[in-house]
């Protein structure tokens, strides 16, 4: 695991596959990954706004001289697409569940939270904090030229990628981007490193059986969703993680605490040191949703509360 350092910038994964990472990977600070064959590539997930996508297209063209044939959406989150309008001319792919929660999320939406933030108290600070130092002005929205279900077999060149759909579980949909030939996989956020996951979606054993799946692939490079890269010493962290916080949280809803209260009683213990240890109010949430067997409550605003509110806790 300690292997690749984290710093910012292109990190050669071996002949021919790269993988861009932002440090320290908290909010909209998000990883992606590069596949080439020849003198075409595959990018998987753009980032998080325009200013920021540049500046990693630099890189790689520093880099090698290979056009972006392909772009491949892990999921609907908005760091992992917003930088989409650069990469217009070539063929973007998502599955059909992540295109849909794509246009449910336009740019627009972020700028003007951002906008109202000022007004919004603790909220408002909490968020200008997490997300004040992107751009989501005058960004347009490049939506799926290509969209599947399940799983998608491809080949770039002589190279075989496998995009496989383990969700819902971070979102409604979220892609692993395997290539076995270089024993690689763009696991998008079905894994943050040395950060909290976080669950909007679940099922929660959709996401420990994700990474089942990968601790069972003929793999040994992991490219996290936010993170350092990782091996799967790291897929096993991030499922003890949700086998614990499941257990936990369990209790406090059999014992009939509040989602709030369960999530400031549970110890963190080893995953304090995880970033954004406030995202278990969110995975607390769903988790309670799911014991209720009831939809997953998705109010933004009360949900950044409880984490603005948490956050304090640790200051």
């Amino acid at each position: 695991m300690n292997q690749w350092t984290f710093t910012k910038g292109l990190h050669e994964l071996g002949e021919d596959i790269y993988a861009y990472i932002q440090p320290d990977g908290s909010w909209c600070l998000n990883n992606a990954g590069l596949i080439v064959d020849g003198k075409q590539s595959m990018l998987v997930d753009t980032l998080t706004d325009l200013a920021h996508t540049r500046e990693m297209l630099d890189a790689i063209y520093k880099k090698i001289d290979a056009s972006i044939k392909s772009v491949v959406i892990t999921h609907g989150n908005i760091d992992h697409w917003l930088g989409n309008e650069l990469v217009k001319d070539a063929e973007i792919i998502a599955t059909e569940k992540c295109a849909e929660e794509m246009k449910a999320m336009p740019p627009g939406m972020m700028a003007q939270l951002i906008k109202e933030a000022p007004q919004l108290g603790e909220v408002g600070e909490y968020f200008t904090r997490s997300f004040g130092k992107f751009n989501f002005e005058g960004i347009i929205p490049t939506h799926p030229t290509r969209t599947f279900n399940g799983q998608l077999d491809l080949k770039l060149g002589n190279t075989e990628i496998r995009l496989i759909d383990v969700g819902p579980a971070h979102t409604t949909s979220d892609l692993l981007v395997y290539v076995p030939e270089k024993k690689v996989v763009f696991t998008g956020d079905i894994l943050f490193i040395n950060g909290t996951p976080l669950m909007w979606e679940g099922p929660v054993s959709n996401w420990t059986k994700a990474c089942d799946l990968m601790l069972a692939l003929d793999a040994e490079i992991f490219v996290p969703g936010h993170g350092p890269i990782t091996d799967k010493r790291g897929v096993e962290e991030v499922k003890g993680y949700w086998h614990y916080l499941e257990e936990e949280a369990k209790k406090r809803f059999d014992a009939g605490m509040s989602v709030f209260d369960a999530a400031r009683d549970i110890p963190l213990g080893k995953y304090k040191a995880w970033g954004e240890s406030e995202r278990i109010c969110v995975n607390v949430n769903t988790l309670y949703n799911e014991f209720r067997e009831e939809p997953v409550d998705t109010n933004i605003l009360e949900l950044f509360g409880y984490m603005a509110n948490y956050a304090k806790k640790w200051k």
